[in-house]
C-alpha cells in the first residue's frame, strides 16, 4: 500500500472537483442571488484541501495496484461527499435559506452525488439559482461515475486507470472495455453521456421548460438522480409530453451505455433488443405496469385514475421512475390503493443495468439468480447431467457466479442490518425498512416519514442512511472490503 501516491492522486481529483464550481458560480453572478460567497468559500476550501494532499505527495508517481484503486475509490467518494456538502453549509447566511446542519449538509450532497435523489430540503424552489443549478450538476457528476469520468485524463497525469476503473465498477460486466485503452472507454462514455444529456435538455426546452429547468432537468434525468428545480418534481409542470420525454431518457440512462456504444457505432437500433439484460429489463417494466394501471381503475379512491390513459399515465410514470431509482414524481404513490406503495417501492430492489446510471440490486444479478435456480431444479431431475448457465449464449464463469452470491449475500444482510439500525433511532418500521431500501437502491423517495422529503430525519438517521447510499453507489465489495484485516495485510 503506498499511501504517498493514494494521497497525491486524492489531491488531483478534489482539485479538479473544485473547479466544478465555478458554474454555479457564474450562475450566482449572472442571476445576482446571495449564492456567490457560498461557492467562492467553498471553492477557496476545496481547493486548498486539495493542494495540500498533493503537495507533498506530488513526486509519487508509481503505478496503481488494485489495493489502491479500492482504497482511492473509498476514501475519494467520502472525501468528496464531505466537501461537497460546504455550499448547502453556507445556505444558513442567505436570507430565506434552509438552515442545515451538518448532517443534513453531507447527507443532501451525498445524496446528489450517488444520484439517490432524496433530500433534507423542504421549499426547493425558494433556493438561489445558483445552489439550485450545484444539487442537479452534483447528480451529473456523480451519474456515470466521478471515478470513471476521471480515467479520462488520469493517463495525462502519469496514472493508470485500470485498477480504479475496476474498483468503480465491480459487477459481473467489470472487466468489459468496449475501446482498446481504457482512456477511450472513459472518454467514449462520457461523449455518449454528454450526447445523451443535451438531447434530454433540447426536448424538455421544446416541450416547455425554461432554458434553465430543462438543463438542469436533463442532467438528473440522464444521471436517474431524480433532484428537481421544484418541491413537487416533474409533477410542477403536469405536462404529459415532459413525462414522456423524461420516461424516455430515464430508461436511456438505465441501460447498458456498452450498448449504447455498439448500437451507435454500428447504426444498428437491433442491438438495444439483443441485449438479454435490456429486454428483460423492459419486459419487467412492462409487466409492473400493466398490473400498476389494473389496480389504480379498479381500487384507486382518487377518481382521476380511474380513466384508462390517466391510470397509463401516472402509473407507468410512477413505476419507471423508481424501478431506475430516479425517484421523479408526478403523483404520491405512497396513498395508491392495496400492494402498490410496496410493489413500486419493492421494485427499485431490482434497478436497472449494470453498466448503467441507475441503481439497485441490476437486472443481471435477477437473470443470473433465476438461471442458476433453474439449473439446480434440473439437477435435481437429471443429477448426472452438465448444465451450464449462459447469458447471451456465453458461459458464465464460476468466478463471476461465485462473486454474485456473495453479493447477494451482502446486499441482503445489509438492508437488514441498517434497517434495524436506522429503527434504533426512534423511528417506526415502515419508515427505517422503506428509508433504508430507498438509499440503498438510491431510488430517493420511500413510505411514511420520508415519503417526500428526509426533513424530519434525525442525525443519527442521517449519517445512517448517507452511509447506506455511499454502500450502495460503490455496490458494498468495494466499501466493505476496506473493514477487513486481510486488505491491510502487506
Amino acid at each position: 500500500m503506498r499511501f504517498s501516491v493514494t494521497q497525491r492522486i486524492l489531491g488531483l481529483l478534489i482539485i479538479s472537483f473544485s473547479i466544478t464550481l465555478l458554474p454555479p458560480l457564474c450562475l450566482s453572478l449572472w442571476y445576482q442571488d446571495d449564492g456567490y460567497a457560498a461557492f467562492v468559500i467553498a471553492f477557496c476550501v476545496m481547493s486548498s484541501i486539495g493542494i495540500m494532499l498533493w503537495f507533498p505527495a506530488r513526486e509519487a508517481k508509481k503505478e496503481l495496484h488494485l489495493h489502491d484503486g479500492f482504497l482511492i475509490t473509498a476514501i475519494f467518494w467520502t472525501v468528496l461527499s464531505i466537501v461537497g456538502a460546504l455550499p448547502f453549509l453556507f445556505l444558513a447566511h442567505i436570507e430565506n435559506s434552509p438552515n442545515l446542519t451538518i448532517a443534513q449538509a453531507v447527507f443532501e450532497s451525498v445524496s446528489g452525488f450517488t444520484t439517490t435523489g432524496a433530500t433534507v430540503i423542504k421549499n426547493i424552489e425558494g433556493l438561489p439559482k445558483s445552489i439550485l443549478y450545484y444539487r442537479q450538476q452534483l447528480q451529473w457528476l456523480g451519474g456515470l461515475g466521478i471515478i470513471v469520468l476521471a480515467v479520462a485524463v488520469l493517463p495525462m497525469l502519469g496514472i493508470g486507470g485500470m485498477q480504479l476503473y475496476r474498483a468503480e465498477t465491480p459487477g459481473p460486466m467489470r472487466d468489459e472495455k468496449f475501446t482498446p485503452r481504457l482512456e477511450n472507454t472513459a472518454k467514449t462514455l462520457l461523449y455518449i453521456y454528454i450526447v445523451l444529456t443535451i438531447s434530454c435538455a433540447l426536448a424538455y426546452w421544446v416541450a416547455g421548460m425554461s432554458l434553465f429547468d430543462a438543463i438542469g432537468h436533463s442532467y438528473s434525468t440522464v444521471a436517474t438522480g431524480g433532484f428537481s428545480t421544484y418541491d413537487k418534481s416533474l409533477g410542477h409542470f403536469n405536462s404529459p409530453v415532459i413525462e414522456i420525454i423524461a420516461m424516455v431518457f430515464i430508461i436511456l440512462g438505465s441501460l447498458n451505455f456498452t450498448v449504447h456504444f455498439v448500437a451507435w457505432h454500428k447504426s444498428d437500433l437491433r442491438y438495444y433488443w439483443r441485449d438479454v439484460q435490456g429486454r428483460v429489463f423492459i419486459y419487467i417494466i412492462l409487466f409492473l405496469i400493466v398490473i400498476t394501471v389494473v389496480t389504480l381503475m379498479l381500487h384507486s379512491e382518487d377518481t382521476k385514475h380511474h380513466n384508462f390513459w390517466s391510470a397509463l399515465r401516472y402509473g407507468s410514470f410512477e413505476v419507471i421512475s423508481i424501478i431506475s431509482s430516479t425517484g421523479y414524481a408526478i403523483d404520491d404513490f405512497s396513498a395508491w390503493p392495496l400492494f402498490l406503495p410496496i410493489l413500486i417501492l419493492g421494485s427499485g430492489f431490482i434497478g436497472g443495468c449494470v453498466g448503467s446510471t441507475a441503481g439497485g440490486f441490476r437486472v443481471i444479478r435477477f437473470i443470473l439468480l433465476y438461471k442458476q435456480a433453474a439449473r439446480e431444479i434440473m439437477r435435481l431431475i437429471h443429477p448426472n447431467a452438465v448444465i451450464m448457465v449462459k447469458i447471451d449464449n456465453k458461459k458464465v464463469p464460476d468466478n463471476v457466479s461465485q462473486a454474485m452470491w456473495g453479493f447477494t449475500f451482502l446486499y441482503m444482510f445489509s438492508y437488514v442490518f441498517l434497517s434495524m439500525l436506522f429503527m434504533a433511532t426512534g423511528k417506526d418500521y415502515l419508515t427505517s425498512f422503506s428509508a433504508v431500501a430507498a438509499t440503498l437502491n438510491m431510488t430517493g423517495p420511500g413510505l411514511g416519514d420520508v415519503t417526500s422529503h428526509y426533513g424530519e430525519i434525525g442525525t443519527g438517521g442521517l449519517w445512517i442512511l448517507s452511509f447506506t447510499m455511499l454502500l450502495a453507489r460503490l455496490e458494498i465489495f468495494t466499501l466493505l472490503v476496506l473493514l477487513t484485516p486481510a486488505f491491510w495485510r502487506r
